[in-house]
C-alpha cells in the first residue's frame, strides 16, 4: 500500500472558497476494479482467482466504460465505493446533498465549530446580506459566552458527576440554546461515502436544485469524479432526462423541491395511518415483547406506513433528517410560522429581550433582501420553525422515536419525538405495540457532555 504522502486525492475548489476532495484510499484494488470483479463473479463460476487474472491482464477501464457506462448496467456501479469530503458549504447545501435514503456520511456538529471566524455564505453578494448574517453572528457569540456562565447556576453539578463531563455538558447546552440564532448560510463540512452508482445518480439530481450553490457542487463533483474514476462517469447530456429534472423534480423557479409552509400544519399530528391493524394482529407478541434497544424486523414494513405532519425548528430538522429509513420532504426555511419558543425561553431575560428584537428586525430585513424564497434561507436563523411531512413504516418510526425521545438529544426534537411515541402507543394499543423511552426528553443530562469524539494526543 502507498504511504499517505503518495496518495493522489483529487481536489476541486468551489467558487465561494469551499472545496471538494475525492479520496484516494491507496488501495491496490480501486473502486472500479472491485466493481469489475464483482460483475465478472456474477456471470461466471470460474472463481475469484480467474477474475483477478483477467483484471491483471486487461484492467478495469474498458470493462467499466463499456458495461457500466455505455450499456447502463447500473448494478455494477453499486459494487464500487468512493469517499468524498465537501468543505465550506452552507447548512442548506449539506441538507440538499443528504436528502436521500441512500446517503451515508457525517456532518460537522454546530457544537464543535468555532463560529467566531466560520465563513457565512452570502449568495446575494450584497452588504445588506452580509450585515444580516454578521448581526446574527455577533448575537450568537455573545449568547454563547453569557449562557456558558449562567447555566451552572441553573444546573448545579451533582455529587457523583465528573467535572470534565459536567463542563462539556454545560457547553453543549449553551450551544444547543444558541444554535437557533445561526443563519442557515453558515458553513459546514460533510463526508460522503457511497457507491459509484449513487454518486452518479445524486449528481444528476442535484444539478437542477433551486440553489446555485448546490448546482455548482454537483457540476464540480462530477468533474472530480470524472478525473478520479474516468471509466465510470460521464458528462450528463441526455436531453430528455435533463429536461424532465429541470421542469419537474428540481424546478429552480417553482421550488418544487421544497415542502412549503402549510397554514393548516398542526404542531404535531398523525395524518395518515396506512397500516391495517388486523394484518398485524398475528404478530402481536412480536410487537409487545420486544426488549429495549432491539429493532423490529424490517419485513413488518410490508404492512403499510404512517405519516406525521408537524412543526420543528430548522436546527432540529438537521438532526431528524439523519433517519434514512423514513421518507421526508425537504422543508423550506421561512419566517412564516415564527421562531421556536424554546430557544427564547432558555435565554437570560436580557438576552431574550435582545433576541426578540433581532428576530423581528433581521427577519424582516431577510424578507426584504430578496423575493427568491430559496435564496432567502441563507439569511434566516435556524431557530425559525418549518413544516414537516414524514412517512415511514412501524420499524422505522419505533427506532426513530426511541432514539430521539432522549435527554441526549436536542430538546426541541426530543420533546416532539416523545409526543410521537405517545401517539404511536395510543394508535396501536390494540396490537400492544411496545415503545421504550428510557430518559426524560429535554432535561439537562451530563451524559450529553460525554457524547464526543476526541483527538488522540
Amino acid at each position: 500500500m502507498s504511504s499517505l504522502e503518495q496518495l493522489n486525492h483529487h481536489e476541486t475548489t468551489l467558487d465561494h472558497g469551499g472545496k471538494i476532495v475525492v479520496i484516494d484510499s491507496g488501495a491496490v484494488l480501486t473502486a472500479e476494479m472491485t466493481a469489475m470483479l464483482q460483475a465478472l463473479h456474477s456471470r461466471s463460476n470460474e472463481g475469484i482467482n480467474g477474475h483477478l487474472q483477467v483484471l491483471a491482464e486487461r484492467g478495469a477501464d474498458k470493462f467499466m466504460s463499456t458495461y457500466y457506462v455505455q450499456y447502463g448496467h447500473k448494478s455494477i456501479g453499486d459494487c464500487g465505493v468512493g469517499v468524498v469530503f465537501i468543505e465550506g458549504i452552507s447548512m442548506l447545501a449539506a441538507k440538499a446533498i443528504q436528502d436521500s435514503k441512500l446517503y451515508n456520511g457525517q456532518e460537522a456538529s454546530t457544537r464543535y465549530i468555532d463560529f467566531a471566524n466560520q465563513p457565512f455564505l452570502n449568495p446575494e453578494g450584497t452588504e445588506a446580506g452580509r450585515a444580516i448574517q454578521e448581526n446574527w453572528r455577533l448575537f450568537y457569540l455573545k449568547a454563547v459566552a453569557e449562557m456558558t456562565k449562567v447555566l451552572p447556576d441553573r444546573y448545579p453539578i451533582g455529587t457523583d458527576e465528573k467535572e470534565r463531563s459536567y463542563q462539556k455538558a454545560i457547553e453543549a447546552r449553551a450551544f444547543d440554546i444558541t444554535r437557533g440564532f445561526l443563519p442557515a448560510g453558515a458553513s459546514t463540512n460533510i463526508a460522503w461515502t457511497t457507491t459509484l452508482r449513487q454518486f452518479d445518480d445524486r449528481i444528476m439530481q442535484l444539478r437542477h436544485h433551486p440553489l446555485a450553490e448546490v448546482r455548482e457542487i454537483a457540476d464540480k463533483l462530477n468533474e472530480a469524479m470524472l478525473a478520479m474514476y474516468p471509466s465510470s462517469f460521464k458528462a450528463h447530456d441526455d436531453e430528455r432526462y435533463e429536461k424532465y429534472r429541470a421542469t419537474h423534480e428540481y424546478n429552480a423557479k417553482a421550488n418544487e423541491q421544497y415542502y412549503h409552509h402549510d397554514a393548516d400544519c398542526p404542531e404535531l399530528a398523525l395524518v395518515r395511518d396506512g397500516i391495517n391493524h388486523d394484518d398485524l394482529k398475528p404478530f402481536q407478541s412480536l410487537l409487545s415483547e420486544r426488549p429495549d434497544r432491539t429493532e423490529l424486523p424490517k419485513w413488518l414494513g410490508a404492512y403499510g406506513e404512517v405519516a406525521f405532519q408537524f412543526t420543528l425548528d430548522f436546527g432540529s430538522f438537521r438532526d431528524i433528517q439523519r433517519h434514512r429509513a423514513v421518507t421526508q420532504r425537504m422543508p423550506l426555511l421561512t419566517s412564516d410560522i415564527g421562531f421556536h419558543d424554546w430557544y427564547l425561553e432558555e435565554l437570560t431575560d436580557d438576552l431574550r429581550t435582545e433576541a426578540t428584537e433581532l428576530i423581528d428586525q433581521l427577519g424582516n430585513a431577510a424578507n426584504q433582501l430578496t423575493t427568491d424564497t430559496a435564496l432567502r434561507q441563507y439569511y434566516l436563523p435556524m431557530g425559525f420553525k418549518i413544516s414537516n411531512l414524514i412517512s415511514g413504516d412501524l420499524p422505522a418510526w419505533v427506532y426513530l422515536v426511541e432514539l430521539r425521545a432522549s435527554s441526549l438529544v436536542h430538546p426541541t426534537l426530543a420533546v416532539q419525538a416523545a409526543k410521537m411515541a405517545d401517539i404511536l402507543r395510543e394508535t396501536y394499543k390494540d396490537i400492544d405495540l411496545a415503545i421504550h423511552i428510557t430518559s426524560e426528553a429535554g432535561r439537562f443530562d451530563v451524559k450529553r457532555g460525554e457524547a464526543d469524539i476526541v483527538k488522540v494526543e
